[in-house]
């Protein structure tokens, strides 16, 4: 399945905003406006400006609750969440071809919060994505020593291994030298 490039920025920038919660990452890699910044331009969001203290904070509480989307046990319970981070973000959808990207759907209102901005983005990408593949496509990487999340937008859905630590070549490389050593 191909997705459209709200959905794949968006999707993406759920997992990877995700990934930097200490629990994932094994330290806090939001560790201040700074580094919230750097991940926000990483990520697409061009037109945020630099964030506060009080961004950061509610950016790391958007991450808590897309955490929990992410990781839900069923469909039901992740739907009421992105549901509740929906109408938290206030959502205005409206068709914009900003920072050279084609036409497409900004979900946020234009000077909204930092936090609006990227959780209306954010969380309407994941919705979407839920409903047109279901659970399948977000799910932790496949590496036993690995936590982070990924999201598969592959056209098959058979990603298995994460961007962040390398995890396909190492569980490749291992696999090999077993192999090797069996020999």
């Amino acid at each position: 399945m191909l997705f459209g490039h709200d959905i794949t920025c968006g999707a993406n920038a759920a997992v990877e905003l995700v990934n930097t919660a200490p629990e994932i990452a094994g330290t806090e890699q939001l560790t201040d406006p700074a580094e919230l910044h750097r991940l926000l331009l990483d990520l697409d969001f061009k037109n945020t400006g630099p964030p506060t203290p009080a961004d950061l904070a509610a950016v790391r509480r958007l991450r808590t609750r897309l955490s929990a989307v992410l990781t839900a046990d069923s469909f039901e319970t992740a739907a009421e969440l992105v549901n509740e981070l929906i109408a938290n973000a206030g959502t205005t959808p409206r068709l914009t071809n900003h920072d050279g990207f084609d036409w497409h759907i900004d979900f946020h209102t234009p000077g909204a919060p930092l936090v609006h901005h990227v959780g209306a983005e954010i969380t309407m990408a994941i919705a979407t994505l839920l409903v047109s593949s279901g659970r399948d496509r977000i799910r932790r990487c496949a590496a036993p020593d690995c936590e982070r999340m990924l999201v598969d937008l592959s056209r098959n859905g058979s990603r298995r291994y994460c961007h962040g630590r390398n995890c396909g070549n190492r569980i490749a490389v291992q696999a090999y030298r077993a192999r090797r050593a069996r020999e």
